[in-house]
């Protein structure tokens, strides 16, 4: 019995690394794979707390990944310079350790239990993006490959910080075929399961995902029981108060085909930016959500002066509402204006729609069996589960 309290002792007792010029604290937490530890420590010679991860040698069913994470980490790390990345210190080894020592954060990660508003969900969505633009900007634009709530810390004020970069690529460099579906299942994006290329919107689904576990109040482990049996996550009916612009701004951070995903962070930040996460969005969010790059800023001046309101009351309200009406009565509207409108769950099942403009429509769900649509503009259109002409289901 004492032998047994005596190796319990000694298990628990935190490593000596004051030669080293640190002093363990408290345990933060262990990775899955045995002998990887992350310690809370003061730095002896400047007063300072640090994260020291740990990697043991000697520990049983060591994992060697886990070192060379570290490694990559450290090489990742020192290319980095940004006030919510923490940031590289110092490394060392010990006969039995590897030890790489990180700036600390005093803030929890979204791992842990939070309550947090959709406003503010949305505050922490734009933090995180922020970190993604610059990442995304560097000379050599950095994937982090494993946004999760986990590594994700966010403090009092809503600032968040990314940490752990052992999964972190340059874009276009070629990754081992051992490190494929590296990243964490539910969090990571299609193509990284199918070992093809990742691009800056690989972080973004990631980014989705983290975000729809908070808004849903869903733990990282449950996440796969939000994704259908079409891959898609299906997370509207949970969080009901959401407005439609925010909804669909979500639904493409997460759409499993690159191709309708958004492409990159910087374009992810502008267009979230102006949306209203709750609520029914007013007419002029949805042109200004429409509208791209600095041509807002000309939006918003002419909103001050009254203009704006007036070309979305006679174009968007009611041009469009005339032409959507007419739509559903009659099932024409040849080479008609339908840019930008609203549609899901419309039945236009053997409509007219020869020539018609329906680029960047909502047409999610909506029924097109038979549909003409020869001429029609359909670029950039939500077609996501649509019936299309032929009867089939787009994906």
């Amino acid at each position: 019995m004492l032998n047994e309290q005596l190796t319990g002792f000694a298990f628990n007792q935190y490593p000596d690394f004051s030669e080293l010029g640190y002093e363990v604290i408290r345990e933060l937490g262990r990775n899955r794979e045995e002998g990887r530890i992350t310690y809370l420590a003061n730095a002896l010679y400047s007063d300072q707390q640090v994260v020291i991860k740990q990697f043991r040698f000697a520990s049983e069913n060591v994992d060697w990944s886990g070192f060379k994470a570290y490694e990559r980490e450290i090489e990742i790390l020192q290319q980095l310079d940004h006030p919510r990345i923490p940031c590289y210190l110092d490394s060392f080894k010990t006969s039995e350790n590897f030890c790489l020592v990180q700036e600390y954060k005093k803030a929890p990660s979204l791992a842990e239990k939070h309550s947090f508003n959709p406003e503010e969900i949305k505050q922490i969505a734009v933090s995180v993006l922020e970190i993604l633009v610059y990442l995304q900007s560097c000379p050599f634009a950095i994937i982090h490959r494993d946004i999760k709530p986990e590594n994700i810390l966010v403090d009092e004020q809503l600032n968040a910080y990314l940490v752990d970069f052992g999964l972190a690529r340059i874009r276009g460099e070629e990754v081992a075929i051992s490190s494929f579906a590296a990243g964490t299942p539910g969090f990571m994006p299609p193509e990284e399961e199918f070992g093809d290329f990742l691009t800056e919107g690989s972080d973004l689904y990631s980014l989705g995902a983290t975000l729809i576990c908070l808004l849903t109040d869903t733990r990282s482990v449950n996440i796969g029981k939000l994704i259908n049996d079409r891959s898609r996550f299906d997370f509207q009916q949970l969080v009901p108060q959401l407005s439609p612009r925010f909804v669909d701004w979500l639904t493409k951070m997460v759409e499993p085909k690159l191709k309708h995903r958004t492409p990159n962070a910087s374009l992810a930040l502008e267009t979230l930016k102006p949306i209203r996460v709750v609520g029914t969005a007013t007419a002029i969010e949805t042109v200004l959500g429409k509208i791209k790059g600095g041509k807002q800023a000309v939006v918003i001046g002419l909103a001050s002066i009254g203009i704006i309101s007036t070309a979305v009351s006679s174009l968007m309200i009611s041009r469009q509402s005339d032409l959507v009406r007419q739509l559903q009565e009659t099932k024409q509207c040849v080479a008609c204006n339908l840019q930008f409108a609203y549609l899901p769950n419309i039945n236009l099942q053997n409509a007219n729609l020869q020539g018609a403009n329906l680029q960047d429509a909502n047409l999610s769900n909506a029924n097109l069996q038979g549909a003409n649509l020869e001429g029609a503009n359909l670029e950039g259109a939500n077609l996501k589960n649509a019936i299309m002409p032929d009867g089939s289901k787009h994906e």
